[in-house]
């Protein structure tokens, strides 16, 4: 699903603070997979989310998807196979408009966009049966802005927003920093189940070991723009959070 070959990242190329943040990565993460990425600051982790994902372009190397050559497409021209989830709430959603517009244009991520919001009734109930699921009372609140909720509930709902649309591969770039443990779990736990049910190839991006170690079907330690370490299968699924403080050490 996504394949990354010998890719470097450079910034501030030729000058004193020149940083080689991204060194020579080899990379190939099959179809379904969970991935789970950790790191120290500065590890690289957060430069190669946005590679893959197209807000930062790479100084050398490649990015397939699918087995499309992607390396030059920007940011939009991914959308069509990727969602991200940001690390601010606030980024996910358009905060003056209601949650169901917010819905509606999530619905029409990919496509080209009319001169008529669709909102039909059968959207409507569509969009209420999904946000059910989550158990927070939003159903019947279509038509609030979505600036007027907390952040969990945000990040919650740009979850669900996420596959709208159609959507092969989700990227979740520290979605938990800044909620508070209980929305934190909360959100993990609705996209390990959305991840599960629309069977997505994911990354997730965090600091939380003890989040690291309870999902995804495989972990990436990144150390310097590198891939230290690479542990899937049964290592993974018996990795204790004690063990990976372990690598930090």
């Amino acid at each position: 699903m996504i394949s990354v070959k010998q890719l470097q990242k450079t910034f501030n190329t030729g000058k004193p603070n020149e940083v080689i943040a991204l060194s020579d990565i080899n990379l190939e993460i099959g179809a379904g997979e969970y991935v789970v990425i950790v790191g120290s600051n500065g590890s690289g982790k957060s430069t190669l989310l946005n590679l893959i994902a197209g807000s930062i372009l790479a100084s050398k190397g490649t990015i397939s998807i699918d087995s499309n050559d992607v390396t030059k497409l920007a940011e939009y021209d991914r959308s069509k196979w990727i969602a991200r989830i940001f690390q601010n709430p606030l980024l996910g959603t358009a905060a003056d408009l209601s949650i169901i517009d917010n819905f509606r244009l999530a619905a029409l991520r990919t496509k080209s966009k009319g001169l008529t919001i669709g909102k039909t009734e059968q959207f409507k109930n569509t969009v209420r049966e999904r946000i059910a699921t989550l158990d927070m009372g939003l159903e019947n609140k279509l038509e609030q802005p979505i600036g007027t909720l907390s952040g969990g509930q945000r990040q919650a709902l740009t979850l669900l927003m996420s596959v709208m649309d159609d959507c092969q591969i989700l990227l979740l770039d520290e979605p938990t920093a800044a909620l508070d443990p209980r929305s934190a779990d909360n959100v993990l736990r609705i996209a390990d189940d959305l991840i599960k049910k629309f069977k997505l190839t994911a990354i997730l991006v965090t600091h939380n070991l003890r989040d690291a170690a309870a999902y995804g079907t495989r972990i990436i330690q990144m150390h310097e723009g590198t891939v230290l370490k690479d542990i899937s299968g049964t290592e993974k699924d018996t990795l204790k959070q004690n063990q990976l403080f372990e690598w930090f050490a």
